[in-house]
């Protein structure tokens, strides 16, 4: 069987892609399992221009780099399609594989992720007067 790959964008034209590398598992709460598609599961930034990059999930922060891959990956779409033959009543299909993006680079996130805890906001106690009326302490 021949399968054929075509570009579609032109040479040197792909959409760049790259491959999000974690270590450990990423797991969807059960009220999410069976709509796992387009899920954001967390928040990916580069903060600086260097190639150091941040990805927060939930309260968790990982800090990663951008590595090159050795060899570069190809995205590609199966395409099928039917074609009746008209000196027979055999239908046949045709396989094509389309290039929709090329991957180059991983995000390497190889350390333990960061716990983010907030401080809590100072609380205000309040005091009783003498006459009943409640007054705020002042803070120093």
């Amino acid at each position: 069987m021949q399968i054929r790959v075509k570009c579609s964008c032109g040479q040197g034209n792909c959409p760049e892609w790259a491959i999000v590398e974690l270590q450990g598992m990423v797991e969807a709460q059960p009220s999410f399992k069976g709509q796992l598609q387009n899920l954001e599961i967390g928040q990916l930034c580069r903060p600086s221009a260097q190639e150091n990059y941040t990805f927060t999930v939930g309260y968790h922060e990982l800090t990663g780099s951008k590595v090159p891959l050795k060899k570069p990956l190809l995205v590609l779409k199966k395409m099928s399609h039917m074609e009746a033959d008209q000196s027979s009543d055999l239908k046949s299909s045709r396989v094509e594989l389309e290039v929709i993006g090329i991957i180059r680079h991983r995000i390497l996130f190889k350390t333990r992720p960061k716990a983010l805890i907030s401080r809590p906001q100072p609380v205000v106690k309040e005091r009783v007067s003498v006459q009943g009326s409640i007054v705020p302490n002042q803070l120093a």
